[in-house]
């Protein structure tokens, strides 16, 4: 049986070899590289290096799931394909692994059967030929006719079953609370029983849906009630913070109170929908003065209570490298960053390409968009004298990030730049990616398509797909806008937006069919809509943004009077000196207009250099002085 599995195996990988090929090329520009090569561990890309391989066929069957795993997002996007496919892609790799170190004396049968099933259910997702699928079910049934026939001899012990209310012997009630064993933390209910050989199934309700699974995969969690603990409070506090620590919620924010800033409500908004969404990418577009810079800090710190978070890459403009604003800023939540100059990244890279691990001193770094040029990207040549200098598309691992923040994103929606190109190869190869930027929604589409495909390509995929996502998008905004404004009539004028998204194709597509939207529609048919209904249905219409799972928006007169800015006068007096300054300078402005312009209203001329005289209160007499030469070497007057 250990010879026809493997034979099965090979045949497998030949299969999945041509489903690869049939399916990867239409999505990627690259797809050798991007698809494949990139994908591979560092072992399997060796590997390939040393053989010369250029094609599937000629990957291993563990090289071609990897492939396969990496890719599932784009591939079940553009096929439709389900997540129970994604669980035999999964459990495929299990079986590879567990064959590949198979001993001498093999698997128990029902070991093999559950593996020949799996086997047969994911050649059924790649589409492999009836042939293999008829030879895969031939091998089960050798197994079921080899167990009966055991079995008749009492070779097979048949495991006990514990009797269920409705009589059918069954190792677990429809009701009862079980959990996989290898791994405890999946657990659920079970709906229903299976009955098979060699053993039943049985279907379970987990996280939101529905998942298949043997007999001998579970195990029951329910506790005797006369073996329930009695803990201390402390010692029963101590357990539930043990549990958050070990198993984070999507809804309680581990790092409140981590930082030296003050608790606004609105900036934990980005921080919730990051740790919510279902890849950690998020474009955060708020308003000048917001706070984008702390809501990036916050993210970090959550991220930090929730994982290893060990390298972290800041991309900003050099005026902000220069005034320190990050370094600074940073400082609030305990974080200590370092600028890289031109010759410190180099290193990086020497080292990168030496090592295969970018340097620990430099694991969080602040970097200026200046310094992502070709040359580092591509590297320089040999001259001759000089060693050519590798590039980051050279670097064989890349450096990987566990963190990559990009400030001022709006600097790379050129595509034809070497800044965007970097950062994207840094996105690529980052485990947290966050993007700043405070006009997003002024630029044009295809800037802001440039922005989400280099934050999410797996997502916005291209300008086509992004239309079709964003075609709905400004008749809810609309939508929003009259809940807000809670004009006469406002139910009725928002149902009217709303129709008029579910008109487009994306709405009729997927929005009519959200269950979320269902219910506004029908709230706002009621006629007695109370005010907090009416702010419960504004944040459930936000949440229809085709966007909202990547991009946060806040803008600052959604959020009072906290950003406004108040101007105020400071009244400071002139030394004698300044004063003596400025009321020369005038009098000698005032004099040149006088005669070069005669009778016109010279106080009205005066009117720019009264305003820059009058700004320069401390020290700055050279500067006036400046400003007095330049009036009159324009004019060519000359005083003595």
């Amino acid at each position: 049986m250990k010879h026809d599995l493997n034979h099965l195996l090979e045949k497998i990988a030949l299969s999945l070899s041509t489903y690869l090929e049939k399916v990867l090329p239409p999505l990627f520009e690259d797809w050798w590289k991007q698809a494949v090569v990139n994908n591979l561990s560092f072992q399997q890309r060796r590997r390939m290096e040393q053989r010369g391989i250029a094609y599937l066929g000629a990957l291993d069957l563990a090289a071609l799931l990897r492939v396969l795993d990496q890719n599932w997002y784009q591939i079940s996007n553009k096929l439709g394909l389900t997540s129970e496919s994604l669980h035999f892609v999964k459990e495929m790799q299990t079986i590879r692994n567990r064959w590949a170190h198979a001993t001498a004396e093999g698997f128990p049968l029902d070991d093999v059967y559950r593996d020949l099933d799996t086997l047969q259910r994911f050649a059924a997702v790649i589409g492999a030929d009836d042939t293999f699928i008829q030879e895969v079910r031939s091998s089960k049934a050798a197994i079921l006719a080899k167990e009966t026939e055991l079995s008749t001899k009492g070779a097979i012990i048949t495991p006990k079953l514990s009797q269920t209310t409705n009589g059918n012997c069954a190792e677990f009630e429809p009701g009862q609370i079980v959990c996989v064993k290898s791994n405890p933390t999946i657990r659920g209910a079970v709906i229903s029983v299976l009955p098979g050989k060699p053993e039943n199934r049985f279907k379970v309700f987990v996280n939101g849906e529905t998942q298949t699974y043997y007999a001998s995969q579970l195990q029951a969690e329910d506790v005797p009630d006369n073996e329930a603990e009695f803990f201390p409070c402390e010692q029963f506090h101590a357990y539930l913070t043990a549990l958050q620590i070990r198993y984070p919620g999507l809804s309680t924010l581990y790092s409140l109170n981590a930082a030296r800033v003050d608790f606004i409500p609105y900036q934990f908004r980005p921080v919730l929908r990051f740790i919510k969404s279902d890849r950690p990418r998020l474009l955060i577009a708020d308003g000048v003065g917001v706070g984008k810079t702390i809501e990036a800090g916050l993210i970090l710190r959550e991220l930090q209570a929730r994982r290893d978070i060990r390298s972290v890459l800041i991309i900003c403009p050099r005026p902000l490298v220069t005034e320190r604003k990050w370094m600074n800023e940073m400082k609030r939540f305990e974080e200590r960053f370092t600028h890289l100059d031109g010759g410190a990244l180099r290193y990086c890279i020497n080292e990168m390409d030496l090592e295969g691990v970018w340097p620990e001193q430099h694991q969080r770094v602040i970097v200026p968009y200046s310094l992502l040029d070709e040359v580092l990207l591509y590297g320089s040549g040999s001259d001759g004298k000089r060693k050519r200098k590798k590039g980051l598309l050279d670097l064989d691992p890349p450096p990987r990030f566990d963190l990559v923040i990009v400030d001022e994103a709006h600097h790379i929606r050129n595509q034809d730049t070497f800044s965007h190109k970097a950062v994207r190869f840094f996105c690529d190869h980052a485990e947290a990616v966050i993007f700043l930027t405070a006009t997003p929604i002024q630029l044009g589409s295809n800037d802001l398509f440039i922005l989400l495909n280099t934050l999410r390509p797996d997502l916005i995929i291209d300008q086509e797909s992004f239309a079709h996502m964003a075609e709905p998008n400004p008749f809810v905004n609309q939508a929003i806008s009259l809940a807000r404004a809670q004009e006469p009539e406002w139910p009725a004028r928002t149902n009217e937006a709303l129709d008029q998204a579910t008109a487009t194709a994306w709405g009729q597509a997927i929005l009519r069919h959200n269950p979320n939207f269902i219910r506004i529609r029908s709230r706002l048919s009621d006629t007695d809509v109370t005010n907090e209904e009416r702010v419960q249905i504004i944040t459930d219409m936000e949440a229809m943004h085709t966007f909202a799972g990547i991009i946060n928006r806040t803008r600052r007169r959604d959020i009072g009077d906290f950003t406004i800015r108040k101007p105020e006068t400071v009244v400071v007096p002139f030394t004698p000196a300044q004063q003596h300054l400025h009321d020369e300078l005038l009098r000698v402005q005032a004099e040149v207009f006088s005669r070069l312009h005669g009778d016109i209203n010279v106080k009205f001329m005066m009117t720019t250099i009264r305003r820059q005289a009058a700004s320069c209160l401390f020290g700055l007499v050279p500067f006036l002085e400046d400003i007095l030469n330049r009036h009159l070497k324009e004019r060519n007057i000359f005083f003595y």
